[in-house]
């Protein structure tokens, strides 16, 4: 899936390093994550001359793949992975209070690198939809508490939390209270705080499942129709509008926008080298 330029993911980390985060990082797979500083609907098409979007947000009847004298154009290369809002079920850390919005929530979910800071919205216990609002000072952590950046694909390690909101451990790892007690990585013994971070109610942007995309808007413009092959079985003819960004998403990489999967273990289709039709938006 899927916060203002932060990066985006799914899953739930325990005491335990993150499965799907470790399994991605080896995978050499760049994060990524929405910006819920673009505008709802910033020049997005409809449906009509190519796919995407039907003018009331639903698909209407399935679009054709590309003519051969469509005006657009072919583009390859491409590397396609998934994103989804992050559900507060999978995650195993105490309720804390947070900012911006009320009641409390399990931490993990807030400030890990697989919770609603990184994938930048989420599904609270509650069913209701929440985002990162501001991401506040400082990039992210290791688990070890080393510094590390998406902009440089995580080369010092697959990033574990945010720069604050956890506790340093005895050998200054990350580690937070579990909501059956205890804690995930050692005791806590010093807590970091993040400032400046805020969350809110509802969606960051108006996504809809296999319909919405991620993009680096520097080589596909926001508000693009983009084909892509690998999911003209998806219900909506394997066409997209480009309507997020993120801090991970550069040059040849889109994330596609889809439902959480049944399993936070799940990673979500992975695609190399792909070939996509681009029509460019007109603002």
């Amino acid at each position: 899936m899927p916060g203002p330029n932060n990066n985006k993911m799914a899953h739930v980390p325990g005491s335990t390093p993150p499965a799907r985060l470790l399994a991605l990082a080896g995978a050499a797979l760049a994060l990524a994550a929405p910006s819920s500083a673009l505008a709802a609907g910033s020049g997005a098409p409809t449906a009509s001359g190519g796919g995407g979007l039907a003018p009331n947000g639903q698909a209407s009847n399935v679009p054709p793949p590309p003519a051969k004298n469509a005006h657009g154009t072919w583009m390859a290369g491409f590397k396609i992975t998934e994103y989804w809002p992050a559900p507060e079920s999978w995650f195993v850390g105490k309720l804390v209070a947070t900012p911006g919005v009320s009641g409390k929530h399990r931490i993990d979910w807030l400030y890990s690198a697989m919770g609603v800071s990184m994938e930048g919205d989420g599904i609270g216990l509650d069913g209701r939809r929440y985002h990162i609002d501001s991401m506040g000072n400082g990039g992210w952590v290791t688990k070890s508490g080393g510094s590390t950046s998406a902009s440089d694909d995580f080369s010092a390690g697959a990033p574990y939390w945010r720069a604050g909101g956890f506790w340093s451990n005895r050998s200054g790892g990350v580690t937070f209270p579990l909501q059956k007690g205890g804690w995930a990585n050692g005791a806590g013994r010093r807590y970091v705080p993040l400032p400046g971070v805020t969350f809110a109610n509802g969606p960051s942007l108006p996504l809809r499942y296999f319909q919405s995309i991620a993009v680096d808007p520097h080589l596909i413009p926001l508000g693009s129709r983009v084909y892509i092959p690998a999911y003209r079985n998806d219900g909506h003819g394997g066409w997209f509008v480009a309507q997020d960004t993120g801090g991970a998403i550069n040059q040849r990489h889109i994330d596609v926008y889809r439902p959480p999967p049944a399993s936070p273990n799940a990673i979500g289709d992975y695609h190399t080298n792909q070939r996509v039709f681009v029509i460019t938006a007109s603002h």
